[in-house]
């Protein structure tokens, strides 16, 4: 492969992201153009009640021959630990490592909603790692924590492959407490969008602080992050996509927006207007407060080179690669844009 004219300006590393804008199959050809291009993995949002993460893992995994498969993030909570390390062996049968365990402490008032109490979310979280990486052993487990529950427990190969699995544990951590125990327990890091690149300043603190708990340094953490891109030569309507979703977040997920460097002011006049789940009419009512300043703050939105000059910003600020969340209708065009030509 060639480099074409302005790769100086792309990220050495790049991934791509999917939550549920784009319908499966599709997706799937995105995968295949992504590996093509050179990007490395694709990461599988699972968040909202809307399009769960393992199935269109394992189809990701099945259309690909390189591209690494990532969650991003199934939540500690609704799958029981034995269930989901199998889950995930079974991922790796398909993809041999390929495959990436990202875990997330899910959010309120969604969690709520379904009856879960998200009662101590760190000790959870550091349950749920610890038996999972001994579940991928694939030698018998017994533990017992406050949340976790087994006895002599073991992913019961019995035709296939018994040996360990080497599957990375990845935490999406936002919050400084989460973000020190994934220094401290995680193989890597997904970093959460709609923050500014500022933000990952205090987060890199919080991750070498656990990192040195353990023993290791902020280096031995990759550090990959999620980042909203709504490219099109149309800057202002990219802009006004990206401003869309950045609204529906401002009243929806409160553990993002805290970390976002949005003025709080501006998210208490949003969240005035919006319910939950916020309508579509609502969120357009209450997009019409949110400047342009604050869209590019959060958000890569515009023309493919202000696309990448503010994806640069994060590395600048300690990402390792960008996991890009495309906008647009013509996701190509983003994935070339990133890529590399053949």
């Amino acid at each position: 492969m060639t480099a074409s004219p302005g790769d100086a300006a792309r990220p050495p590393r790049v991934a791509l992201y999917l939550q549920d804008k784009h319908a499966l199959d599709r997706s799937l050809d995105y995968c295949r153009r992504a590996e093509a291009r050179g990007f490395e993995a694709v990461w599988q949002a699972e968040s909202r009640l809307v399009r769960e993460a393992t199935v269109p893992m394992a189809a990701y995994a099945a259309a690909t021959q390189r591209l690494v498969v990532g969650s991003g993030v199934v939540n500690t909570w609704t799958r029981n630990p034995g269930l989901l390390a199998a889950t995930f062996v079974t991922l790796d049968d398909l993809a041999p490592g390929r495959i990436i365990l990202g875990l997330g402490a899910w959010w309120d008032p969604l969690a709520s909603k379904v009856g879960i109490r998200r009662k101590k979310p760190l000790l959870c979280m550091r349950e749920t790692v610890e038996a999972c990486r001994a579940l991928f052993t694939l030698e018998e487990v017994t533990y017992q924590g406050e949340f976790v529950h087994l006895d002599e427990v073991r992913i019961d190969v019995v035709h296939g492959d018994t040996s360990p699995r080497s599957i990375p544990i990845f935490i999406g951590a936002t919050g400084p407490k989460m973000l020190e125990l994934t220094g401290e327990i995680a193989d890597g890091v997904l970093l959460n969008y709609m923050v500014s690149p500022s933000y990952n300043d205090d987060a890199l603190e919080s991750l070498d602080k656990g990192a040195r708990r353990a023993g290791r340094s902020l280096a031995d953490l990759d550090r990959p992050q999620l980042i909203v891109c709504s490219l099109d030569e149309d800057r202002n309507a990219a802009l006004d996509r990206s401003r869309l979703l950045l609204t529906q977040y401002l009243g929806q997920q409160p553990h993002i927006m805290k970390a976002s460097g949005v003025d709080e002011s501006l998210i208490q006049e949003i969240n005035a207007l919006l319910h939950w789940p916020a309508t579509r009419d609502e969120i357009e009512k209450a997009a019409a407060l949110v400047p342009d300043e604050v869209v590019q703050l959060v958000t890569a939105s515009g023309t493919a080179s202000e696309c990448r000059a503010k994806v640069n910003e994060y590395l600048d600020h300690g990402a390792t690669c960008p996991v890009l969340y495309p906008l647009a209708d013509k996701v190509e065009k983003m994935i070339d844009a990133f890529g590399i030509s053949e």
